[in-house]
């Protein structure tokens, strides 16, 4: 299975079928992997699990044949049941240690953090990448904590040797000043699936990283 983290490619793509103007979830997401995300996580709350499951085992099926892993987010059943390549909880969910006893050595488990403290707990507890944010304000995700800003991100970028992707109100017009303050990988919803043409939309968030990547100096 494709073992991908955040830092070893650019774009990390979430799924919202509320923000895709009325497509599918699997439509939306073959775009994605099109128009080369390689990293994909499965980001649905309203759905019956039986639903949620026929989903995930359609993309575990598109995202290996693309070549692409495939995160599940909060669901670690379902992650497992699917065969995902990893789960990605907050830190209200399953605490990293608990999580590991279910899945294994082998999946990637991903952890949401806001804050120094939970960033040097997420490094202790064995997860394998972080999640910082959300760095702007965003309405793509019910009880979101108060944005963080850049100083958090430039703390994990400075302190923090564990693979970490930005995440929160990122869109094409402000990425390259996140990777500019050390993020090499982006989290993004609205602004890929919400998009009229996500091939282009994928494209334009790829040169604003890169831009701001070699900004940095």
């Amino acid at each position: 299975m494709p073992r991908i983290l955040p830092g070893e490619t650019d774009i990390y793509a979430l799924t919202d079928a509320r923000l895709s103007l009325g497509r599918p979830v699997l439509e939306v997401a073959r775009a994605l992997l099109d128009a080369g995300v390689r990293l994909l996580q499965y980001r649905e709350k309203r759905l019956p699990a039986g639903a949620m499951l026929e989903e995930c085992r359609e993309l575990r099926r598109m995202t290996r044949e693309a070549g692409a892993c495939f995160i599940v987010n909060d669901y670690v059943d379902i992650a497992m049941l699917v065969g995902a390549d990893g789960v990605h909880v907050g830190q209200d969910d399953l605490p990293v240690p608990e999580v590991r006893r279910l899945v294994g050595p082998g999946m990637i488990i991903g952890l949401s953090t806001h804050s120094p403290e939970q960033a040097r707990a997420a490094v202790a507890s064995g997860a394998d990448y972080i999640g910082v944010g959300p760095i702007f304000a965003t309405q793509t995700k019910e009880d979101v904590v108060a944005p963080v800003g850049f100083a958090y991100l430039d703390w994990v970028a400075w302190h923090i040797r564990l693979p970490f992707v930005a995440i929160g109100g990122i869109k094409a017009w402000n990425a390259a000043d996140v990777a500019a303050h050390g993020a090499d990988c982006c989290a993004l919803v609205s602004e890929l699936v919400g998009a009229e043409n996500i091939g282009a939309a994928v494209d334009k968030v790829r040169e604003a990283i890169k831009a701001g990547k070699a900004a940095r100096g």
